[in-house]
């Protein structure tokens, strides 16, 4: 079975994250709020593991407050990121 790269928010709010590649070949986090919030982290290690980053999205889309849970789970996979667009 493939790794999942889109998740949407379970609790009915608007909340996504997803996992992409840009035209670069860079790995990319995108995070939409449904209303007017939309941000871009380009993840920063060399080889980023798609595994570890999709627990990470999944994690973070389940909880009430994403954005913190986000970084909160992505630091403690060890995974850099850094802001691209907002």
């Amino acid at each position: 079975m493939g790794l999942q790269h889109t998740f949407h928010a379970p609790h009915g709010g608007a909340d996504f994250l997803g996992l992409r590649k840009n035209r670069h070949g860079s790995t990319e986090i995108v995070y939409d709020d449904g209303v007017a919030r939309r941000m871009i982290w380009r993840v920063a290690s060399d080889d980023p593991s798609e595994a570890r980053i999709s627990e990470a999205l999944r994690v973070a889309v389940g909880s009430i407050r994403v954005v913190p849970t986000l970084y909160d789970e992505l630091k403690k996979r060890a995974i850099a990121i850094e802001r691209v667009a907002s």
